[in-house]
């Protein structure tokens, strides 16, 4: 996101009064016989180097429930998948200023050493609107929660479109981009809708974005999503 602007409030403590907006309460994730279906109608299965067969087979035999199926992002980055997404019939994209994108990796966290995966517990975290990425992190990990990477939030809203809405948007900071020196990028990925304006061009109002926004900045439509536990 270029030009974000900086937290004015004096405190160091995010706002977490109620939003002004209400969200959509998301039901259950599709089963993950028909997320496996999904996936394969997209050909994601292609783009990973799976068979049909082998999606199937593992969403046969997996035993959960509320799961999403995700594809190891060394399989399907980011790049490849962000296209895939729609709303309003407009194909997602990424943003122009964001060509690295898949060099956005797992930070601090393990993903299954496997091509496909479940992760499950999955929330928008909405309640932490208005927090920054810096503030988030630390009070996902006291909940014993694990930030989403970005293949993963791709992956919910290509199964769960709706959880993708105006003003209840997400970030995505278990991906981050370490720099040759072995600092992190300021960057942070995050999933929104376009508005229209700007490099995006006004063909693409309303459609999936896959974008960044500043690791210590605030934002009231941008939660913070995360699950309870990834596992083959």
């Amino acid at each position: 996101m270029s030009s974000p602007t900086p937290s004015t409030r004096g405190s160091n403590v995010p706002d977490t009064s109620p939003a002004t907006s209400t969200s959509t309460a998301l039901p259950a994730l599709p089963a993950l016989s028909a997320q496996a279906e999904r996936l394969i109608e997209l050909g994601v299965h292609e783009i990973a180097g799976l068979s049909a067969e082998e999606i199937r087979t593992f969403a046969a035999e997996a035993d959960a429930d509320d799961a999403l199926l995700a594809v190891h992002p060394d399989r399907a980055p980011a790049s490849a998948l962000a296209p895939l997404l729609r709303r309003d019939g407009k194909p997602g994209f990424v943003v122009v200023d964001m060509p690295d994108v898949d060099a956005f990796t797992p930070c601090a966290l393990d993903l299954p050493d496997a091509p496909l995966y479940l992760v499950t517990g999955v929330d928008r975290g909405d309640h932490m609107g208005n927090w920054s990425p810096d503030e988030a992190l630390p009070a996902l990990t006291e909940q014993e929660r694990t930030p989403l990477v970005l293949t993963e939030g791709i992956h919910w809203v290509l199964q769960q479109p709706e959880a993708l809405e105006r003003n209840h948007c997400f970030m995505t900071i278990g991906s981050r981009l370490r720099k040759a020196d072995g600092t992190l990028d300021a960057r942070t990925p995050a999933i929104w809708i376009s508005n229209g304006t700007g490099r995006d061009g006004r063909e693409r109002r309303n459609a999936p974005k896959v974008g960044w926004c500043w690791w210590n900045n605030r934002h009231t439509w941008l939660g913070f999503a995360s699950a309870t536990s990834r596992a083959h």
